[in-house]
């Protein structure tokens, strides 16, 4: 791996090295990077910020984990006390008020449900789970079971009453759920928190869903590694992040292969079949948020569609590996020292 002088953003294995470097302000204070990483949402984030000295890094960082730990109380489908589970636990049943920040959440995600025609859907938490991907599934589920498995799934049945700030599951079993948006979210939300309060430059990296502001402390851009799925130690290209959010997908590690086809732990919510073609997935656009959910999208659409589909967006641009470890990018991505790629 080439020595880089650089703080490194690994976009697959979520690792960060620090420099150490300090930069000079007008006034002869030195700023320096204050990191903490914990397990927030069921997942590893990587906090940092640019500030002046502990007490000021240690008062953001806290400040970000409580409103990364707020969003979560409202839109955890784990805490039975949430406003999620309660509109999940009243399908088919009665409308749900919920605060605002959440109904606007639901309504952006039915939004990218309809650009990518159903390949993203928070109502994939309705989904039967009958793919296990632990070696212990040897031949296909039924084609009536797999139709089945989905039968509850449909971000059309997701009724939105702005009047009154309520939404309603119309079947009876239906779920939502935010694994595929959730992180992204609370990225931007704590960015957002940050900046508010004077913080010029930092990263939120919620296990690759990685939102990244301003420049390192000796001015240079952020940097993001892309890695070679199949083999971490090797990285096909760095390229800067500034003033972007980065998300990227895996799903080299989770798979079953089955009548010689790999197959792979991402579903499709329209079908109920496991997504072909993709090993990784890096989107870059302006909030997490959004990248998530198209990660997600791509893996269901394919190497092909998903591509065009990207090509078409303005503002998004992908980096995909696909199942034959190629790479493949979007038509304003051009990769830099890429490495000879070892499978």
């Amino acid at each position: 791996m080439p020595k880089i002088n650089r703080f490194l953003l690994s976009a697959t294995l979520f690792l960060f090295v620090i420099s150490g470097y300090s930069q000079g302000i007008d006034d002869g204070t030195q700023l320096q990077v204050f990191q903490r990483t914990l397990k927030l949402m069921g997942s590893r984030f990587d906090l940092t910020v640019v500030t002046e000295n502990q007490t000021k890094g240690d008062a953001y960082l806290d400040m970000a984990i409580a409103e990364i730990s707020r969003i979560e109380r409202l839109i955890s489908s784990w805490d039975p006390n949430s406003q999620t589970s309660k509109i999940n636990q009243n399908a088919g049943v009665a409308p749900v008020k919920v605060d605002q920040e959440l109904f606007n959440l639901i309504a952006r995600a039915i939004k990218i449900s309809k650009l990518t025609q159903g390949a993203f859907d928070i109502s994939y938490a309705s989904m039967d789970r009958i793919w296990k991907f632990d070696g212990s599934v040897m031949e296909m589920p039924s084609e009536e079971a797999i139709k089945q498995s989905v039968a509850k799934v449909g971000y059309q049945n997701i009724v939105l009453d702005q009047e009154n700030g309520t939404v309603f599951l119309k079947n009876e079993g239906m779920k939502i759920g935010f694994g595929a948006i959730g992180k992204g979210y609370a990225a931007d939300r704590a960015k957002a928190l940050l900046v508010k309060n004077g913080v010029a430059s930092g990263i939120i990296n919620a296990s690759g869903d990685l939102n990244a502001w301003g420049t390192q402390p000796d001015g240079k851009d952020w940097m993001v590694a892309i890695v070679n799925p199949l083999n971490k130690e090797k990285v096909f290209s760095w390229l800067p992040v500034k003033d972007q959010a980065v998300v990227t997908s895996g799903n080299y590690e989770k798979f079953v292969i089955l009548n010689g086809e790999r197959y792979t732990h991402i579903i499709d919510p329209r079908t109920g079949y496991p997504s072909k073609g993709v090993r990784s997935a890096t989107i870059f656009t302006a909030n997490a948020e959004l990248a998530d959910a198209l990660a997600t999208s791509i893996f269901v659409m394919g190497v092909n569609t998903g591509l065009d589909f990207v090509n078409q967006l303005k503002g998004v641009e992908c980096i995909l590996v696909d199942d034959n470890n190629k790479i493949i990018t979007s038509k304003n991505i051009a990769l830099k020292g890429v490495e000879t790629q070892s499978r």
